[in-house]
């Protein structure tokens, strides 16, 4: 190192002896001389900065960060670097905490793992809702949410004017709480005249509903442990498909491909037996504080009266909200990352192609 300083300084002060080019040449080479210069300054706010110690970073997370260590993806974790602690509290169901984080906002946590940060919720909010509402066939009327109870997918279902209907089933009301009071710009679906809530066992309130009753479901659930368990269940599904409508779809959180596609063909297989003659995809979102940095959903589609079925891969329809709307515009979600979430790389593509199914229209 000493040896590589040397020569740089020996190199600086040949430089700087180096007589000036001729104006026209300095002339010529302004502009670009002007942006290296920018990109130099670009790179020096972290000139000064200190090269980190792998014994910082080993006991990092005794000195306020949160570490997301967890079985479903041993090995690794994500960390970030608490800030302040704004709430933390146990439901009758799960443990939750928000923290402030100075580079993702506010960050919910449930049982230890990350739900949604200011930052980078709006990749998922808004695949898991549009991938699934903008491929309908008939524009949707009536909607369901299980689980969501941070209120983005709510707010992402509001986002088409069309529907006259949305439900939410969510479990834990005091995840809606803390997510009015701390994530207002995620919770502010659960504003929306048009929006029903119902704070109760999701599975029970779809097997309670009337057959044919929906256009979409939509299940925004966290990992399968602890009380999301059972909505990755073949009972469940068994449950929804009854429930929906005669062309209708279902979208449901689906995962990791880098941790979990062993888990994903499971859930494929099972979603092809039920929705039995429909169509079955499985798109993705790339996300920052997720495991992995993407996570998944599986969208299946109930064969329509005329036995034709949706086809995801391309959609019908933009989000189109209401006139006098006051949602911020879309930041993920158009027509063509619609069509590449479908795109998988070929490990997954292998894994998961003999068991999904395209849609006729």
């Amino acid at each position: 190192a000493g040896h590589r300083r040397a020569i740089a300084r020996a190199i600086a002060t040949h430089l700087a002896h180096v007589a000036p080019a001729p104006a026209r040449a300095r002339n010529r080479s302004h502009a670009f001389c002007s942006t290296r210069r920018a990109r130099a300054r670009a790179m020096d706010k972290f000139a000064q900065s200190s090269a980190q110690t792998n014994a910082n970073c080993l006991d990092g997370a005794s000195r306020g960060w949160f570490s997301e260590i967890n079985d479903m993806w041993p090995g690794q974790a994500m960390s970030l670097r608490v800030d302040e602690v704004l709430f933390t509290g146990k439901s009758e169901f799960q443990d939750v905490m928000v923290f402030r984080n100075a580079a993702y906002g506010n960050v919910l946590i449930l049982d230890g793992v990350i739900q949604a940060t200011e930052r980078d919720e709006f990749a998922y909010q808004e695949m898991i809702s549009h991938l699934a509402l903008c491929s309908l066939n008939e524009a949707p009327r009536r909607v369901l949410v299980v689980g969501g109870g941070d209120g983005g997918v709510l707010r992402e279902v509001t986002r088409h004017g069309g529907i006259e209907r949305i439900e939410i089933a969510e479990i834990d009301g005091m995840v809606v709480e803390m997510s009015k009071k701390y994530l207002p710009k995620m919770a502010v679906g659960f504003e929306d005249a048009r929006v029903e809530m119902h704070i109760c066992d999701g599975i029970k309130y779809v097997g309670d509903a009337e057959e044919g009753t929906y256009d979409a479901i939509i299940v925004d659930s966290s990992d399968p442990i602890g009380p999301a368990s059972v909505l990755f269940e073949e009972a469940f599904f068994e449950k929804m498909y009854r429930a929906l409508k005669p062309g209708g779809v279902v979208c449901t959180q689906a995962e990791c491909l880098w941790l979990h596609v062993d888990l994903i063909t499971d859930l494929a297989k099972m979603c092809k037996r039920v929705f039995a003659n429909g169509s079955i995809e499985y798109g993705y979102t790339t996300i920052p504080t997720y495991p992995s940095g993407q996570i998944g959903f599986m969208l299946c589609g109930k064969p329509a009266s005329d036995g034709s079925t949706v086809d995801f891969r391309n959609p019908k329809r933009a989000p189109t909200p209401a006139s006098g709307s006051a949602l911020e515009p879309l930041k993920y979600y158009n027509a063509d990352i619609h069509k590449a979430a479908f795109v998988l790389p070929e490990f997954a593509r292998a894994a998961l192609e003999p068991h999904l199914v395209k849609g006729s229209k």
